[in-house]
């Protein structure tokens, strides 16, 4: 899968938890806007593909319904790191897929979400 500013290296899945890690695409255009000279991941970017790595193991197309904590920690600063890793652990409730997620460089936490996302089948 791509997703234009991100490309998934490899991706894991288990136990309900997807692991994935993703190669940024330092020519994307959003990084040349965001911010000229000086570019970083836009956390709606990282929302994103936090969604898109879920959608891909689970093999369907998914909206967020409920984020109850979005947390951008650090910056994703695509000159000094290509490759960030992300990892989802999910539990199926009536209501939809309640999902944990992080998105980090390294040791560096630079996005959590807790949110619940429903199936758009």
């Amino acid at each position: 899968m791509s997703a234009g500013l991100f490309t998934i290296a490899s991706i894991t899945h288990e136990n309900h938890t997807v692991k994935a890690v993703l190669q940024i695409n330092v020519d994307d255009p959003i990084l040349k806007g965001h911010f000229p000279g000086h570019p970083v991941v836009p956390g709606a970017s990282m929302l994103q593909v936090i969604k898109e790595v879920l959608e891909e193991a689970l093999q369907t197309p998914l909206q967020l319904k409920k984020g109850t904590q979005l947390k951008f920690m650090n910056l994703v600063d695509p000159t000094k790191t290509t490759e960030v890793q992300v990892e989802v652990s999910y539990h199926m409730k009536e209501d939809g897929i309640h999902a944990n997620a992080k998105l980090s460089t390294g040791d560096t936490v630079c996005f959590k979400l807790q949110g619940t996302f429903t199936d758009q089948r």
